[in-house]
């Protein structure tokens, strides 16, 4: 397959920027990306890509999963060396060995996975290692008043006190950025950062990033969320297969221009859902009350009943038992009462193997831990479902070629790029890692399926492919069980929505719904509401 022009896309219609050269009357750029290109072995991640960042500006990069985004972005921050090309910053060219040489150029890094130690407290994972010391101990005082004083300047508000896994997923975000403000970032570069955050979530961060621009901070912004990009960014530069193809003014773009640039094709305006005629329960829950990990109540005496040949979708704000329960369901967590039945028979208590089988497929939303066995090859991982069966062992031994036969023909099927069957899962970006996963629950051809945040770190054509997979599950019969953070995903694909607040279903309402509806049943009390809840 031949590849697009590096310089442009003269289909998209945009007149790309020139990425090493400001235009007339533009800033100097605080960092350049010249010509860098980077193989792994036959594959090519960054092929001559140009990328240049100005004083006080947010510059999105856009582009599919495997595009080389996050290649791309190792170079700068010193994880990965060019095989070609050279980054200059301030106007030097420099050689970056290690994070520590990109920390030392004024260059910091918030990882889409969080590098942090959750025993710790937010203020120790700041400062871990660039502890402010009191002769030969740390001052730990210090540390806090310094973390304290830097979140109110950039209006990061954390608890300094508190200890990081017990804090929202958003603080564990602002510690990140923080971590990288206290080393004296200049250049910041976020990767996929509102892809673990609830909506309000997501606009804080946004408040906080044209802050931290205000103040003269340069920001790379790694995001799939094109309406996010349109917002905030100054300049948009979009990546294909490696190759830059146009970098542009985001006031001037729209969001299925940029789409298309993205994947290389007009999306669809939308999923069309033909009309479905549900038939008798598949998955039923009866009453289910779960603890959490510190034993507090999490799902609180819920039920709920998802029909064969549709699509029902748990929505609520995170935290608010949407994770336990889907867990218990699964049979990843004890309940501590209630009932879980797969086609009228009884699961609850036989673990995940009982789950399994009796037809219940799961996606789980943490693809790294959950999802996958990331040391093991992209072949093991699909087997796992069906390490049982003929179809994968013989005697006891793994029948190893009729593994790589299947996985080449999903990773084919799902588009799995980066790798094929004996790629270490580890290797693969994490919209990759995301496909393989849904790969394995789809081709074991479950009667129910519970999809947990499926489309979390997806590019908007990976959704558009995963919608219109599980569209075509519920059509096939399946019963779908979809929980989603993203109100968009939910009223786009669902045949019903059921809210959770405080671990219990206070609303049933139809897909229809506002999002002003939608988002006063979830910030309820937890109460249902009789008037609203379907009988």
């Amino acid at each position: 397959m031949s590849l697009p022009p590096a310089a442009g896309d003269s289909s998209t219609g945009a007149a790309p920027a020139d990425g090493a050269a400001p235009a007339d009357g533009a800033p100097a750029p605080v960092l350049e990306l010249r010509g860098i290109t980077k193989r792994f072995g036959a594959v090519v991640a960054n092929e001559d890509v140009d990328l240049d960042l100005r004083e006080g500006e947010i510059h999105a990069l856009l582009g599919e999963n495997g595009a080389g985004k996050s290649t791309l972005m190792s170079i700068l921050y010193g994880h990965l060396r060019p095989d070609a090309g050279e980054v200059v910053v301030g106007g030097e060219v420099v050689h970056l060995r290690s994070p520590h040489d990109a920390i030392a150029r004024g260059i910091g890094m918030v990882h889409q996975h969080f590098m942090q130690v959750p025993v710790m407290t937010v203020a120790e994972n700041v400062v871990l290692g660039a502890e402010p010391r009191r002769g030969v101990l740390r001052d730990r005082a210090a540390a806090r008043r310094i973390v304290l004083e830097l979140a109110e300047r950039h209006g990061l508000a954390v608890d300094p006190d508190a200890t990081m896994e017990d804090v929202t997923v958003g603080m564990q975000q602002r510690a990140e950025v923080l971590r990288a403000l206290y080393r004296g970032a200049r250049i910041l570069v976020l990767d996929e950062p509102t892809a673990v955050l609830t909506a309000q979530e997501a606009e804080e961060l946004m408040a906080i990033l044209r802050r931290l621009k205000a103040s003269g901070t340069s920001i790379v912004l790694i995001s799939h969320k094109l309406r996010e990009v349109l917002g905030v960014a100054d300049r948009v530069t979009v990546i294909r297969r490696g190759r830059r193809i146009a970098t542009l003014d985001a006031a001037g773009a729209t969001a299925p221009e940029l789409a298309r640039m993205m994947v290389g094709r007009d999306l669809p305006d939308g999923i069309v859902k033909e009309p479905t005629m549900p038939g008798g329960a598949a998955l039923e829950v009866r009453g289910l009350t779960v603890r959490d990990d510190r034993g507090l109540l999490a799902v609180d005496d819920a039920s709920l009943a998802v029909r064969t040949g549709e699509i029902v979708a748990l929505a609520g704000v995170d935290g608010n038992g949407q994770r336990e329960l889907v867990q218990a369901v699964c049979g990843l967590r004890a309940a501590e009462s209630g009932h879980v039945l797969v086609d009228g028979t009884e699961i609850t208590g036989t673990g995940v193997t009982g789950a399994t089988d009796a037809g219940l497929g799961h996606i789980p939303e943490d693809r790294r831990r959950d999802g996958l066995v990331l040391d093991f090859s992209i072949a093991e991982n699909l087997a796992l479902r069906r390490l049982r069966t003929p179809e994968v062992t013989r005697r006891g031994l793994l029948r190893r070629r009729r593994m790589r036969d299947t996985a080449a023909a999903l990773i084919e099927d799902f588009d799995v790029r980066g790798g094929g069957p004996a790629t270490p899962a580890r290797s693969l970006s994490g919209g990759n890692q995301q496909k393989v996963s849904i790969a394995r629950e789809l081709a074991c051809d479950p009667r129910v399926l519970v999809a947990a945040q499926p489309t979390r770190g997806l590019d908007v054509g990976a959704i558009d492919a995963v919608h219109r997979r599980l569209v075509a599950e519920r059509d096939a019969g399946r019963a779908v069980l979809l929980v989603s953070l993203d109100l968009d995903e939910v009223r786009a694909i669902a045949d019903r929505v059921l809210v959770i607040a405080s671990g219990r279903i206070v609303a049933e309402l139809p897909p229809t719904a506002s999002a002003a509806e939608l988002g006063a049943a979830m910030t309820s009390s937890g109460e249902p509401d009789p008037e609203r809840t379907a009988a």
